[in-house]
């Protein structure tokens, strides 16, 4: 069953895709002055085979249990993305749990070997909290202050929206910081009413009126792997792989690659900012 926390998520982001939805697509003329996003709950709640207080209930994060077709329906009718979809079910207890236990904030060493084994590739592990947790020195080479932040700073979400060297860093740090957050939601859903997640939202939202903007509008994405640009004071532009892997032993723990070698220019770069035996 979802907890406190997770019914009222589930009421806001129902609420948040029922008014971004475009009214013509659903063959719905404008309604008052011309108004032609966003359907009304009736609207949703027709088309879905619902009642009209049932629906609303949910909206209201009232603690109401939907049974998984009501929420297929629901992720129909709005059209939800697939990651959208998942997400809204994970909000209501029917994703996998989360990992027992306390989110980790350290790496084994295997896995920091590991991590060593991809130079000059920059890569770092995050916890389920995006916590990081290790990182070779390719990645303290791209951003240094990793190796200096406090235990409790040292966080991807912090430093994408906190740390104003990242937004230097970023050139398209706007689309960039947008995108971590989509998959961190994603990724975070079952994990609503942990400490760690409401503690690091609770501090966002304080601290970062841009993080606070984007968590409103509720974007949900799955992780892709894509292409990365950085802007690095000394070695200028360095363009990379993102991918992003999960240890079959230690699931709570991903590993983020920016894979150098695509772009022979950046590799070099990398391999003078970090010089590594390639055997």
């Amino acid at each position: 069953m979802a907890s406190v926390d997770q019914h009222a998520e589930l009421g806001t982001f129902l609420r948040a895709r029922r008014q971004q939805l475009v009214r013509a697509d659903f063959e719905l003329p404008p309604v008052g002055r011309n108004r032609t996003i966003g359907l009304r709950r009736e609207e949703i709640a027709y088309r879905a085979s619902l009642s009209v207080t049932w629906y609303t209930w949910l909206e209201q994060g009232r603690p109401v249990n939907p049974s998984r077709q009501v929420l297929d329906a629901l992720a129909m009718t709005m059209r939800l993305s697939a990651a959208e979809h998942d997400y809204l079910l994970s909000l209501a207890g029917y994703a996998p749990a989360a990992p027992a236990g306390s989110t980790p904030t350290d790496a084994p060493a295997s896995l920091r070997r590991l991590l060593d084994a991809l130079l000059p590739s920059p890569a770092f592990a995050v916890s389920t909290d995006w916590t990081i947790a290790a990182w070779n020195a390719a990645y303290e080479a791209l951003y240094p202050p990793v190796a200096t932040a406090a235990p409790e700073d040292r966080n991807l979400l912090l430093a994408i929206f906190t740390d104003p060297s990242v937004r230097d860093l970023l050139p398209d740090w706007d689309v960039t910081s947008r995108h971590f957050l989509a998959e961190y939601r994603a990724d975070a859903g079952p994990l609503l009413g942990q400490p760690e997640h409401v503690a690091l939202v609770t501090r966002l939202l304080a601290t970062s009126p841009d993080f606070a903007a984007a968590w409103a509008a509720h974007e949900v994405e799955r992780f892709a792997s894509r292409e990365r640009r950085f802007t690095h004071p000394t070695a200028g532009e360095l363009v990379f792989e993102h991918h992003r892997l999960i240890p079959s032993d230690q699931p709570e723990l991903h590993v983020v690659v920016y894979l150098a070698d695509g772009d022979p220019p950046t590799r070099d770069k990398m391999g003078s900012l970090v010089p590594y035996d390639r055997f």
